[in-house]
């Protein structure tokens, strides 16, 4: 995804609410004070002097204020995770954020002039590799893009043609049908192994046999050009530069991605 410098910044926003693990915290309520820092182009606003084109930071405190008001949280940093959520979900334009949420009146018996909780998320472009050779295989496969599009955390942004494709491995078995999916995440690429293999295993993925048949394979090809390898997961796909029922759906959705390892376009890898 592409990154900006740009930043539009609210600062102290007071906010009473009734935030806090005590029960007097729920009931009466305290101050809070929310920061939050933007990430958002701002180039073609600043141009054309158009509000349209940016974020209305009256919009966003407008927002802001009524989630603290109307949820209510044990922990600060619960409050911080899941209004970035409510900022992604109510403004598109914005790429990342960072907030700050200060609780000045914390109980906690001493001199202090606030405790805070500060935290950024922002989106992460990902390629996610889809299979089945089993049962109905169409239907997993939508099914699958179905919750990752119903996930708070994903937006679909390109979904490739579904090709047929001959099994890979010394397993004998039926065809693959396989595609690709681009989208933007905000989960970090653990939580999203995580995500994709609470889909396989609610479509009945059975690991038994190493390359054999399988409902559902939802693989991270890429995710932004990071580089990462441990007991659980590999990133780029170690796989992926040597299977054209990858590399083919992927390059119709993400022709010039660059493989972070290899330093080549997808278009080239195919050729």
């Amino acid at each position: 995804m592409e990154k900006t410098n740009d930043k539009i910044i609210i600062k102290d926003l007071c906010v009473f609410a009734k935030h806090g693990v005590f029960k007097e915290e729920k009931i009466m309520g305290q101050k809070f004070l929310v920061s939050v820092e933007l990430e958002v182009n701002t180039r073609k606003a600043g141009v054309s002097d158009n509000i349209e084109l940016s974020v209305n930071y009256a919009d966003v405190c407008e927002v802001i204020e009524g989630f603290m008001k109307e949820y209510t949280f044990n922990l600060i940093e619960a409050a911080a995770e899941n209004l970035a959520l409510v900022l992604f979900a109510n403004f598109e334009q914005l790429k990342g954020v960072k907030i700050t949420i200060k609780k000045p009146w914390a109980p906690i018996g001493m001199d202090v002039d606030y405790v805070a909780v500060s935290i950024e998320r922002r989106w992460h472009r990902a390629y996610i590799a889809l299979g089945s050779n089993m049962g109905d295989k169409l239907l997993y496969l939508e099914n699958a893009v179905g919750s990752i599009k119903n996930d708070v955390n994903c937006k679909i942004l390109k979904i490739s043609d579904i090709i047929l494709t001959e099994p890979y491995g010394p397993v004998e078995q039926d065809d693959f049908l396989n595609g690709c999916i681009m989208i933007d995440t905000l989960y970090t690429p653990h939580e999203l192994l995580r995500f994709l293999q609470k889909l396989e295993n609610d479509a009945n993925r059975k690991r038994d046999v190493h390359w054999g048949p399988r409902t559902l394979d939802l693989d991270i090809l890429l995710y932004d050009d990071l580089v990462l390898c441990d007991d659980e997961l590999v990133i780029p796909h170690p796989e992926m530069h040597k299977r054209a029922f990858v590399l083919e759906p992927l390059k119709q959705i993400a022709p010039d991605a660059v493989h972070p390892l290899l330093h080549q376009r997808i278009r080239d890898m195919v050729q």
